[in-house]
């Protein structure tokens, strides 16, 4: 037990044993008055070990009263001390410290300061109180009036007179005792590790529907009998987010009720404000004790936590406090779990406008993009991809990738692949559109080197773009591309065989003028195209990397006869079983096949092109 607690049991313990010094007559003390003088003894004894932090005394004892006017009682003007006899019977509680010099806060400065409320109770509930001042010790001290016993009872002296006198507890009738909240002890043994626990639980949930079922479940059946939590809509409006009873089948009449009365948006800044009890909250009909906190972090109210304990007719002050604590945390982690659900939402819609909301269909060519970012929660990562239209007969396609995932190789990306969409758009072919490119990223990273200095990262791009022409005649399409330091395109033809489609040029974003050039491939029908990033190419497996040997070719090679999404499934398959580690780069696969004609009428009486191939070879639509 603490010191509040061991204070309060023997301030309890002294006045229901009825003892008095000096005297023959009785005095009871009423059970009001016991209650009054254990609370106030436990804000005293708190405040002294607090912030005091020395060895604390507690002396109770009861005065007998019957000073008349002109002596024993403190005259007009002078300052009542405890050792002072009133007319009228009471009892005197003084709390010591061994601080004599530490100030004794009250008033309405107190909850300024941080203090506790106990001198406030005291002027509330005291007949009288104050503060003696000693050379090593200072002393708080209160009394509280008792009630004389009627003259119709005996007592009993046990020694002579002079001596303690112990009188029986039937000198006077005790009226039935108030049913107190069983919890007020656990709360000053265990309040402080609950705190702890309920601060961990709560510390990194990004779900604000999570956190208000952490609450419900941390709170019930430890502070409260059951428990609801509204939270602000972004209408300002409250919504009854969840409500948790240690009855179970209590839980959806008990919503019920509550949804008909919610709390006003206006609840206030700080401390409980009671509630109406809800008759449906217990089975008994007995009723119990409801309080109502405001959920309120940065300034913003968050929504309103409600608890309720069945059987007491108030909550004690220590589970009040020590609810109005969780709420505090409550509050916090919701703000938290909001911001985050904020930037997750802008950081999609951001990352949604780096690639493309669909892919163009190029009639008589097939084609399949993969593609799975690295970075947990990412949408979008460095790698990135397109294919639109330009005009009637010529389609543009481009697969890129940008050094880093984090935001700022996202922001590359989004630059990038809007650039080349303007520049095909006026006209620019193959090698302008990376030339131009080119310039406006030598003149991005000097414009973040002038700013950021030598913590300016370089940002290096690498680019595989090209222009198809399908033949809508004979089958098959022109291909005029060029790869700027990116992994070499593929080119699969009908007899099994594998070789690179384009040359090796230099990486966007090094130097000003690297002359850019491009290649032009004619795919037969029946012809596949593959060009993946870097993902895939430096796949490790210990010191083996998947394209080691020419590995890519050779998976390329076992390909032959399956359509598009079948041969880019074949490659992101092969890339994920190449090592047991999971991937750890972005990873982007685009197919182009050109169609043979035959398919290409089937397309037109209803089957996809080389959809039969595809579900024969490989099983794979």
């Amino acid at each position: 037990m603490g010191a509040p607690g061991a204070a309060r049991a023997f301030v309890r313990t002294a006045l229901t044993e009825q003892s008095t010094t000096e005297t023959y007559t009785p005095i009871a003390v009423d059970e009001r008055s016991v209650d009054d003088a254990v609370l106030l003894v436990s804000e005293l004894v708190t405040n002294a070990v607090l912030h005091a932090g020395t060895r604390v005394e507690v002396i109770c004892r009861i005065q007998p009263g019957g000073a008349d006017d002109e002596g024993g009682a403190a005259g007009p003007g002078e300052t009542p001390g405890p050792d002072d006899v009133p007319k009228r019977p009471g009892v005197v509680v003084e709390v010591v410290d061994l601080h004599p010099a530490s100030t004794v806060y009250g008033g309405p400065e107190t909850q300024r300061r941080g203090r506790g409320r106990g001198l406030q109770l005291i002027g509330a509930l005291a007949e009288s109180w104050g503060v003696t001042y000693h050379r090593t010790r200072k002393a708080v001290w209160f009394r509280l009036d008792a009630e004389r016993a009627g003259p119709a009872y005996d007592t009993v002296p046990t020694s002579a007179l002079g001596r303690e006198l112990r009188f029986a507890e039937t000198l006077a009738p005790i009226p039935p005792r108030e049913q107190r909240d069983p919890t007020t002890e656990w709360v000053d043994r265990g309040g402080p590790s609950f705190l702890a626990e309920a601060s961990e639980l709560l510390t990194g949930q990004l779900d604000e529907n999570m956190v208000a079922a952490l609450a419900g479940q941390l709170l019930v059946p430890r502070l409260a009998d059951w428990c609801a939590v509204w939270l602000v809509t972004e209408s300002g409006r409250l919504q009854l987010a969840r409500v948790w009873h240690g009855d179970e089948r209590r839980i959806d009449a008990l919503r019920v009720a509550l949804e008909r009365h919610p709390p006003p948006t206006g609840l206030g800044s700080a401390g409980g404000t009671p509630w109406p009890w809800p008759g449906v909250a217990d089975s008994h009909g007995t009723g119990g004790s409801a309080v109502c906190f405001p959920l309120i972090a940065h300034g913003r109210s968050h929504g309103a936590l409600l608890l309720g304990r069945a059987g007491v007719p108030r909550l004690s002050e220590g589970v009040v406090r020590l609810s109005e604590d969780v709420a505090r945390r409550v509050a916090q982690a919701v703000a938290t779990a909001r911001q985050y659900t904020r930037q997750a939402t802008i950081s999609r819609a951001l990352q949604r406008r780096q690639l493309p909301m669909s892919l163009a269909h190029i009639p008589g060519v097939d084609t399949a993009i993969v593609y799975e970012p690295h970075g947990e929660g990412q949408t979008v990562g460095g790698d990135f991809y397109d294919l639109f239209p330009m005009g009637s007969r010529r389609w543009c396609f481009l697969l890129g990738d940008v050094q880093g995932s984090d935001p700022e190789a996202m922001s590359v990306t989004g630059l990038a692949r809007h650039l080349v969409r303007l520049l095909a758009r006026e006209g620019h072919g193959v090698e302008s559109v990376l030339s131009r490119l080119n310039q406006a990223l030598v003149e991005e990273e000097t414009e973040a080197a002038e700013i950021g200095g030598e913590q300016a990262r370089p940002r290096f791009l690498s680019l595989l773009y090209g222009e198809l022409e399908p033949d809508p005649e004979g089958g098959g399409a022109r291909c005029t591309l060029a790869s700027a330091g990116h992994p070499l395109p593929l080119r699969l033809t009908t007899d099994g065989a594998v070789a690179p489609a384009a040359t090796p040029q230099m990486l966007l974003g090094i130097d000003e003028h690297p002359g850019f050039h491009a290649d032009t491939v004619n795919l037969a029908p029946g012809e596949t195209l593959l060009c993946v990033t870097d993902g895939v190419t430096e796949r490790r497996n210990g010191t083996r990397q998947l394209d080691d040997d020419d590995g890519l070719s050779e998976i390329l090679r076992g390909c032959v006869g399956l359509g598009a999404k079948a041969v880019a499934e074949r490659v992101r398959r092969a890339t994920h079983d190449f090592a047991a580690e999971p991937v750890d780069d972005d990873l982007a696969v685009l197919v182009l096949e050109a169609v043979p004609p035959v398919s290409r009428r089937g397309c037109r009486d209803g089957a996809g092109p080389g959809r039969d191939r595809d579900r024969d070879r490989d099983g794979t639509v």
